[in-house]
């Protein structure tokens, strides 16, 4: 059973840079096929999808927040970690981590973290 967990600060304040990190047992990021992805979802609204890094290290980055976001990994931890730049009010939100199976044409993500609360407010 794999299971994530998210773990970083709940408050940031407004043009400071968001560190999350997501911590993965019971699987490696390294096996293949999947792409460890950050979603988030702001209070009264759906889902968006950041960006995720694949098993073999490479990333994919939401377009509208690609020039803010940066996501890596520590394979030795077993983890991988979420950098979004600037931030402002408008990036609070509750922010997931989870496991997609890549290459599909439609997202699927089959498992999830609990997800952490991230306000931006100074």
């Amino acid at each position: 059973q794999v299971q994530l967990q998210e773990s970083g600060p709940g408050l940031v304040k407004p043009s400071q840079t968001l560190s999350l990190t997501c911590t993965v047992s019971g699987g490696s990021i390294t096996t293949k096929y999947y792409a460890w992805s950050w979603i988030r979802q702001p209070p009264g609204k759906g889902l968006e999808w950041l960006g995720y890094i694949v098993y073999s290290g490479s990333t994919g980055y939401s377009p509208s927040l690609k020039s803010r976001t940066s996501i890596s990994r520590d394979t030795s931890k077993n983890q991988f970690s979420l950098q979004l730049s600037s931030v402002s009010p408008e990036d609070t939100a509750v922010y997931f981590c989870a496991r997609r199976i890549y290459g599909l044409s439609q997202p699927s993500y089959d498992y999830w973290g609990q997800g952490t609360q991230v306000t931006v407010s100074g």
